[in-house]
This record gives C-alpha cells, structure tokens and sequence, in this order.
C-alpha cells in the first residue's frame, strides 16, 4: 500500500493522517475548500501535551488532483459518506481498501452495498481532540485505533494497515471481530454524546448522579437488544463496561457536544437515531433512544429558514416560525379547506391570518401587520384588526404545496378588501408592529383601502 489518501483533517483525520504524514510522503489529504486554504497556506498542525508538529502534505478538493489511492482512510462524518464515494468512485481501482474511522454502525455495509466489491476494512478510533481552527487539532487524550476485517480474518492487507499506523507511532490493535467492537463503541457513543449536550456539561455531570444510571442502563439495553437481533451479542453488564470506561476520561466533552457549540451538525440520526430505525425494522421498542433523538434534535437544530417556512416577529414577545405542516396543524375553525368560496378567483386551502396572530404572543402596543415577501421586494402593511378580519394565507393545491408559479409557497389574499389590498405573493415574513410599515402596493387603491375603512363587519370572513 504505498499511496494513502485521507479524506477530512478533522479531529479524527487530522490527527492520524498528519501522524501517518510525517515519515511517509506518499500520504494526501482530501479536504472542503476552507480546510483545504488553511492547509495550503500554513500546513496541517497536530497541538499536543506530546508536542506540536506541523505537516505540508499534498492536498485538493478534488481526488482527480492526487495519485490514486491504493488506501483510503475515512476520518468524515458518518453523513457524509455518499458524498464523499461520490467524490471517490472515479479515482478508485480494484485493489484500493477503505479504512473506516466513523462513529456508527453501517457505515461499512453502506459502502459494500455501493462498490459492490469487498473492498472495506472496519476500524474504531479512540481520542479526544477538537478542531481548533480549519488545519489546526488540538488533541488531548488517547490516539489510538482498532481494526479489523468484517469476517474476522487475519488478512494481508489489514496487516499491512497495521504496519503503517505502527511505523507513524500510533497504536493499532487487530481486532478479530471489529462489528462487535464497533457495537460497543456506539454504546458509549449513545449514552455520552447526546447526555452531555442535554446537560451542557462534560461527561463527569453526569458519572456523579445515580439518577443518570438508570437512564444509562436503559439506552445501552436498548442498543444490546437491537445489536443481539442483528447477530452482534453484547456482554451482559455492557453498561456497567461503558460507565467504568468513562472513569478515566470524566473531564472531557464529546464530539456531539463539540460539534453543538460550534454550530455544526451532529450525528445523532447515525447514533441513537440509528438505533430507533433498526428497532423499528425488528419490531423492539427502543423508548429512552426515541427521546434522545428528539430531543438533541431539538437542541441543536437551527431554526428553520427558507422559502418553504414563514416567520412571525417584530413586536412579539417570541418570533414563530411556521412551515406548512405545522400551519395545517392549527386550529380547525381557522382553516378555510376551498378559498374559493370566499374568493371565487383563487383556488386552495388557506390559514387565517387571525389564526397566526394567535401564535406567538403580541406586544400590548401592536396595531399594525406587514407581510413582507421572501425575496424583500415587496410588502403590504394592514392595521392589525385588518389583518384579523380579512387575512387569508394561502399554503395549499391539491394537498400539495402551493407552487410557486401561484404565489407559494406562502401567499396573502383579503377577500373582502379587494385584491390590490394585500396580495403578497411569496410571503416569507410576517412582522408585527408599532405603526405603519413598508408598503409597495400601488398608490390608487381601493377606496376601502385607502381610508383604512373596510373593516365593516358585512367583508369579513366568517
């Protein structure tokens, strides 16, 4: 195996592949284009209580730009892997062996049922680092691997895998069966990793309550369940393994919770979500992983943005932000099934406005509503008892999204007002005020409009 290939210069391809970097320069990196800069300009830094290093390793964002590898190493996160194969496949041959260094479960499978070849070795990792900065790993504890073939053979090339990591200083240990070795690794994963960010705290937090043993015990029970029915039998007190293996590293944060303060995704869908999917599949209840899942899904997901949501803010005391799923949830009596009864021109289903302005809380001096349209250009502003009384959202054709070529997703419509009223197509924002906002409608209107008259109760829609 002479050219090696490292996808990623996180913490976990970083730190191994600048130490395989060192005394071997047939050693590249596959980097994003931000990483791959910071490379460029001032190499790939390994900081560490062992010392700090610096490696100038061949690097591109595009495998075309590096010899062909015949190992690649997979230190990315567990959901980027079809991206990256897709990035892989054109620059690998028949003898390249994929080395996985991936929190989860399938990732070897997934790779198998796409190459259609064996051609993966299965490996676990085990370190602490964190990414300082894009080219820059800050490593504190550990920093050694297990691998081993799926079948469990000693095979030549996963010795010769071993031989390298050796010949860098990293410790590798064999593993004759690297599925069950991974299974324990995802126990510890499922407790710690989502447990840290719900308690915001490194992982002694929660060694030190007795409370959390049980829940301990009840996500590494449900994990041992699901693993013996996929034919990987755990060791009965594998709880107790994850809790004493803990003792030793109890001042550090995880991944997971590395990943949350630094506003990237997590892997929570690869971990414990992995685990709700399979025992659905198997028919075993896996209650205490569902809530981890929702929950760090909760947490750590930024609030939705784009096209397909509306927002409500301004003088409100807490913005809302509402996709169609959720409009179609609201209340029955403010949803209006075929507008066109109360707009023969329009077709669809529609949300009152007074049935949004119901949602988030509003400011004691609020009198006025502006929607504002996703793209900014244009904006109706409405008294805040126009809104309520003559505001409809039209979100729905034929139990689908409204396209955009009828003014979806989101569009304001006031029968009752006259179209040049309000008729907002492409509403992306609701914003609640103190007093008149933009306004782009045209300035001959109807007279109702004009006057802010119109509110007469003979318009409204009932």
């Amino acid at each position: 195996m002479k050219q090696i290939m490292v996808v990623g210069a996180g913490s976990v391809g970083g730190f191994f592949g600048a130490h395989l970097s060192k005394s071997n320069p047939n050693v590249s990196f596959l980097l994003r284009q931000r990483t791959l800069a910071a490379v460029k300009q001032h190499g790939l830094t390994i900081r560490s209580a062992n010392g700090t290093f610096t490696v100038r390793p061949q690097s591109s964002s595009d495998p075309r730009d590096l010899p062909r590898p015949d190992l690649v190493i997979l230190g990315v996160k567990a959901y980027d892997l079809e991206g990256v194969l897709t990035q892989l496949e054109p620059v690998l041959t028949e003898q390249s062996v994929i080395l996985t260094l991936q929190n989860g479960i399938d990732t070897e499978d997934r790779i198998i049922a796409r190459l259609k070849r064996d051609c993966v070795v299965g490996g676990v990792a085990f370190i602490y680092s964190k990414i300082a900065a894009p080219g820059v790993i800050d490593h504190y504890k550990k920093g050694a691997v297990a691998i081993g073939e799926l079948m469990g053979h000693e095979s030549q090339r996963l010795l010769q895998i071993r031989d390298l990591f050796a010949s860098a200083g990293i410790p590798c240990q064999l593993s004759k069966d690297i599925r069950r070795s991974k299974w324990e690794k995802m126990c510890w994963n499922c407790v710690f990793n989502p447990i840290t960010v719900l308690i915001d705290d490194k992982v002694a937090q929660a060694l030190d309550h007795p409370e959390m043993m049980g829940v301990i015990r009840q996500i590494v029970g449900e994990i041992a369940a699901v693993s013996a029915a996929l034919k990987v039998p755990l060791p009965a007190d594998m709880a107790d393994r994850v809790v004493k293996w803990t003792q030793e590293i109890r001042d550090i944060h995880t991944s997971m919770y590395d990943d949350w303060k630094a506003g990237r995704r997590t892997e929570i869908r690869n971990l414990n979500g992995y685990i709700v999917d399979q025992g659905r599949v198997l028919g075993i209840p896996t209650p205490v992983n569902e809530a981890m899942t929702a929950m760090i899904k909760a947490v750590t997901e930024k609030e939705k943005a784009g096209p397909g949501v509306v927002r409500i803010d301004g003088a409100v005391v807490q913005p809302v932000v509402l996709d169609r799923t959720a409009i179609r949830q609201l209340p029955e009596d403010h949803q209006i099934e075929d507008v066109s009864k109360v707009m023969p021109s329009m077709k669809g289903r529609a949300i009152r406005v007074k049935g949004l302005l119901d949602v988030p809380a509003l400011r004691i001096q609020a009198d006025h509503v502006t929607f504002h349209s996703f793209d900014g250009m244009y904006a109706a502003t409405l008294s805040l008892q126009q809104a309520r009384d003559f505001g409809l959202l039209l979100y729905e054709l034929d139990g689908e999204p409204l396209p955009d070529g009828k003014g979806g997703p989101f569009r304001l419509i006031t029968p009752g007002l006259g179209d040049l009223c309000a008729n907002v197509k492409g509403v992306g924002r609701i914003e609640i005020r103190v007093g008149p906002g933009k306004d782009t409608r045209p300035s001959e209107r109807p007279p109702d409009c004009a006057t802010g008259a119109g509110s007469s109760s003979s318009h409204r829609i009932t």
